[in-house]
């Protein structure tokens, strides 16, 4: 839900302690329901799956829209749709929070150009039911990190090798981001991630990595809303967001109350 806090250097902008799961290239993006100069045309890009959120960064650097970011809480009505003809792709809404540089509510599609749309979709509802777990009984408030941008240290490019993250499709997607892409704020995320003991990493003076490149930290800024999210065994495919978790803004849509795989 915020516009253009995500990226950094020509990459993703990621907090200390968050690392991505899953990316693919050849990703599609359209909105749909806002008047906003930003949201117009078709982006393509890549989309990144974190412990945190989810993340579409632009690979045409003129564009106005560079990078958007869309953390659990704020998604709304998402279903996986495989169509007969067509590449397959991801739908629903998702919500501006004060502060994201947009207001609003926005329609959204990530059609997968060179596939892979399920297993992300898949990946994403797992991710959100493991956050949800975490989810404090009430989300601290958001601030913006603070500090030089880096390098991120490798833990940041891929899911630790651990049975926790076992869901995760490798298969389907095996490679990490290159190194050169993904940037990294010495603070902390402001929301709760999947795995509630992933401690954020060090700053490069701490570890003596002297190889993380530093950016200027007036290039961009990261605002995100807490994660959160309710996961029902009994229904693996639905994902809900009860209203008690919700920060209080006014004129929220309806819970993120029907998350379906439909094949037409």
């Amino acid at each position: 839900m915020s516009l253009n806090t995500a990226h950094a250097h020509g990459g993703v902008l990621i907090y200390a302690g968050e690392s991505i799961l899953v990316h693919s290239d050849g990703v599609d993006l359209d909105f749909e329901g806002v008047d906003i100069a930003h949201f117009k045309g078709t982006k393509k890009g890549r989309i990144y799956l974190t412990t945190h959120r989810v993340v579409f960064t632009n690979k045409n650097g003129k564009d106005m829209l560079q990078s958007f970011s869309m953390p659990f809480l704020m998604l709304r009505e998402v279903a996986l749709e495989q169509p007969i003809f067509g590449a397959n792709y991801i739908k629903g809404k998702v919500i501006a929070e004060e502060g994201g540089n947009w207001q609003g509510t926005a329609k959204f599609k990530l059609k997968f150009t060179s596939g892979g749309a399920i297993e992300f979709g898949q990946a994403m509802l797992r991710a959100g039911q493991l956050a949800s777990r975490n989810r404090p009984a009430q989300p601290p408030p958001y601030t913006p990190p603070a500090g030089p941008f880096y390098s991120a240290p490798p833990p940041a490019y891929y899911p630790p090798q651990t049975p926790y993250y076992s869901w995760v499709p490798t298969n389907t997607f095996p490679t990490a981001p290159p190194p050169d892409s993904v940037y990294m704020t010495s603070a902390p995320p402001p929301y709760p991630g999947v795995d509630p003991n992933m401690a954020p990493y060090p700053p490069p003076q701490a570890n003596g990595m002297n190889g993380y490149a530093q950016g200027n930290s007036n290039d961009e800024k990261a605002r995100e809303a807490a994660a959160s999210g309710y996961y029902n065994p009994q229904a693996p495919h639905d994902v809900y967001v009860p209203q008690a978790s919700a920060p209080s803004y006014t004129d929220l849509p309806p819970p993120y109350s029907e998350v379906e795989k439909k094949k037409n």
